[in-house]
């Protein structure tokens, strides 16, 4: 699972990012709300973990710019503000949580696999036309066909099926499986591409990688397999 923090007190934003990545997750750190917002837009994150108090952009304007691009990623929200209206004021931009400054790390836990949860993160199968990804294993099964897919070839593939056949921009799939900051291509994505094609035709699949020009990838379901 991938997390996004938006924090400006770096200390802060520092001691949380070692703390869920030693917990298994793969996160991310901005130092202000402008940072944050664009980061957050690009819709590759599992759930977004935000400050109220930052500069350039507060945590209330950071939620509706990413409502406003109709991302449903969950959002935590930290805050020192710990008033009725002040909570108010942030579930009504958009965020599913509010927590208080300071709060306690099992709390903070709890909440962050209560979001997940809530998003469906838990599930242990993706199912999309005649095919299923397990989750637990990383193997494609199509009928009484299977193959097993490499780290990458998983990443691609889950993220291809969470999309249900919505485009998705190798931009996008760059990011969210190689991360914000690598130095992998775009190249990188038509080859891990062309690797699922292949294994999705050895197991007789419906599913067809469909690409469109210069805006990335989707799955289809065709007729035939």
């Amino acid at each position: 699972m991938k997390i996004l923090i938006i924090e400006d007190e770096k200390l802060l934003a520092d001691t949380l990012q070692t703390l869920l990545e030693q917990k298994g997750f793969d996160v991310e750190a901005v130092y202000d709300g402008e940072s944050g917002a664009e980061y957050a837009e690009l819709g590759i994150y599992d759930l977004l973990i935000l400050d109220v108090m930052m500069p350039k952009l507060d945590g209330y304007a950071v939620a509706r710019a990413v409502r406003a691009k109709h991302c449903g990623t969950p959002i935590l929200m930290l805050t020192a503000r710990s008033g009725v209206e002040d909570r108010i004021a942030g579930l009504n931009a958009g965020a599913d949580y509010y927590l208080t400054k300071p709060f306690d790390t099992r709390e903070l836990l709890a909440c962050i696999n209560a979001l997940l949860r809530r998003q469906g993160s838990q599930v242990d199968e993706m199912v999309y036309g005649n095919t299923s990804l397990d989750l637990s294993t990383g193997i494609l099964v199509c009928g009484g066909q299977s193959v097993r897919l490499s780290a990458k070839e998983f990443d691609v593939m889950r993220l291809l099926l969470q999309a249900k056949g919505q485009n998705l921009s190798k931009e996008v799939i760059l990011a969210r499986v190689w991360g914000y900051d690598s130095n992998a291509t775009e190249n990188h994505v038509e080859v891990y591409v062309g690797f699922l094609r292949k294994k999705l035709r050895s197991i007789g699949s419906n599913l067809q990688i469909a690409a469109i020009r210069r805006l990335g990838y989707h799955l289809e379901v065709t007729e035939d397999a």
